[in-house]
Formats: structure tokens, C-alpha cells, sequence
């Protein structure tokens, strides 16, 4: 049984009348949201606005984190019709940031990063004024992979470390923190003006030391912006729930963070890797000058 969710989670309820719109368009054009796949909380507020965070080359995973609600097993083939039909969302949807992750798809030789590669410069061909964030996995270290979605331009890498170093073999078993952070530090050595991002969630056991060494690891591989929100167990099969951090704590890992130098953080219960991303873009592009 998943615990039960403190006060301060309490949300209201979407308009059916806008949410279901969006729905339809994903339907209509074979588009999946990490929105949905991963029963997000947020989805009713970020539907309501006419935005999501969509997840390509499938929704099956093929790994198996126990954090996560995204379906696992055998993935189906990549759907060469997604670029065009994720720009036709974002066209019609008129997204001037969007945000795009994926299943893991450790079954494919790049690991999906042609295909990223394809989405990013869909996009940008078609829509000059979209930025574009992406959500990538560690594509088991492949510097060429790696090099595949960085060499297509996308505004800002993202990949989420998720929780501290001992959890992993508890929590994400077929990860390596080591080469996640290698993976942020290899972004900055490929494309140095590139802006990086990071993601964690608490609540799953760490430590106040262990949140502030994750962080300073992320701050020496160069990471510029980073999300910190709560852990939220799926279902009854998942991790569960260590602890619930008030939002004030929330506040505290955020001055913390902008004290080692992040130039952009979100912090909060609700907060996910991309959850108001453009806003937290936004924040960055004003603090750093830049156009």
C-alpha cells in the first residue's frame, strides 16, 4: 500500500474541457507523454497549459529502475513517423520550449540517439523560435551516442542522476552513477556552451551529507541547472516512500544548490526534471545575459 500524501500535496482538479483536447492530439498522432506513462502528478496542471513532456521511441523501458511507473519488458519497433509527428504537435500546440525524453531502449545499438537526433532537427528545422530540452538516457556510456544528440543542437541536455550512490542497486539496478555524472561532464567537453541539467528526487532514504555530495558532483562536471522534487511511489510495487520533506526543506536544498553555483534550480514537492523547464530555461538565459 502506497503511504498517503501529506497536506500539502493537495491539488485541484483540471478542467476536463482542456485536458482532453490535448489527450486527443497525443491519440491522434501515436504520441506518448512521460506524463502519463509515468503517472505524473502534474499532468492535469501542464495539459491544462497546453504542454507536456513527450516521450519517445515507445513506452516500454527496457530497464527496470524501481522508482519509476513506466511500463517494462520488450520494447516495439521505432516508429520512423514520430519526428514529423511530434513537430506537428508542437506545431499545433504552438510550444515555444519543449521537452523530450524516452523509454531507455538498451535493445538498440545507439540506444535511441538517432532518433533523438531526428526529433531535435525536425524541430528546429520547422519552428526557429522552439527551444528544445532533452531528457536522454546514459546510452550505456556511448560516447558516439552521446555525440549523436549533441551534434543535432538541442538548447539544453538533460539526464537525471535521480538519487544518491547507495540507493542505486536498490533503486535503479541497471544504472551507474559514475556514468551519469561522466556523461554531464562529457556534454561540456564535446560542446562547452551547451547547458546541462540535472535531476534528483528525495525521499528514498538519503542523507542531508549524501544530497549535498550528489550535488557537488554535478557542480564538477559542469552542471548548470538543476530539479529537486519528492519521491512519489507509483504503485505497491515500487520503492516506497522513505520520507515526505516539507516544503520549506525544499527551499533550504535550493539556497544550498545556488550556493555552489547552479544558475538555475526548482525545488519543490511537486518539482520533476521537467516540470515549468522553460520558465527554470528562462531563468538561466536572464542571469547569464544571454539573448
Amino acid at each position: 500500500m502506497t503511504a498517503r500524501l501529506p497536506s500539502w500535496f493537495r491539488q485541484k482538479a483540471a478542467d476536463p474541457s482542456v485536458v482532453m483536447p490535448v489527450e486527443r492530439l497525443l491519440r491522434d498522432l501515436r504520441l506518448h507523454t512521460i506524463c502519463e506513462s509515468a503517472l505524473c502528478p502534474n499532468i492535469g496542471e501542464c495539459f491544462s497549459r497546453r504542454t507536456a513532456t513527450f516521450l519517445i521511441l515507445g513506452n516500454v523501458c527496457t530497464r527496470n529502475c524501481r522508482f519509476c511507473g513506466v511500463q517494462k519488458g520488450k520494447p516495439l519497433p521505432v516508429d520512423a513517423e514520430e519526428p514529423q509527428n511530434l513537430l506537428e504537435a508542437v506545431e499545433r500546440l504552438d510550444l515555444r520550449y519543449v521537452v523530450i525524453t524516452s523509454v531507455t531502449r538498451d535493445d538498440l545499438a545507439d540506444g535511441g540517439a538517432a532518433h533523438f537526433a531526428a526529433v531535435i532537427e525536425a524541430i528546429h528545422a520547422k519552428r526557429s523560435e522552439t527551444s528544445v530540452e532533452v531528457l536522454i538516457s546514459d546510452f550505456l556510456g556511448s560516447a558516439e551516442a552521446l555525440r549523436a544528440v549533441v551534434e543535432a543542437g538541442p538548447e539544453v541536455v538533460n539526464h537525471n542522476v535521480e538519487t544518491v550512490p547507495r540507493l542505486y542497486s536498490a533503486v535503479r539496478p541497471k544504472a551507474d552513477y559514475g556514468r551519469s555524472v561522466e556523461l554531464l561532464y562529457a556534454v561540456k567537453q564535446q560542446a562547452p556552451d551547451m547547458v546541462t541539467k540535472s535531476g534528483m528526487m528525495v525521499g528514498l532514504g538519503e542523507t542531508e551529507q549524501e544530497i549535498g555530495e550528489v550535488m557537488s558532483d554535478l557542480r564538477e562536471a559542469g552542471c548548470d541547472l538543476l530539479t529537486i522534487g519528492q519521491y512519489l511511489q507509483p504503485t505497491a510495487r515500487h520503492v516506497p516512500v522513505a520520507r515526505f520533506y516539507p516544503p520549506q526543506e525544499f527551499d533550504e536544498l535550493a539556497a544550498d544548490a545556488e550556493a555552489m553555483g547552479f544558475v538555475g534550480v526548482a525545488s519543490g514537492p511537486f518539482v520533476r526534471s521537467s516540470y515549468n523547464a522553460g520558465e527554470v530555461y528562462d531563468r538561466y538565459r536572464r542571469r547569464m545575459r544571454l539573448p
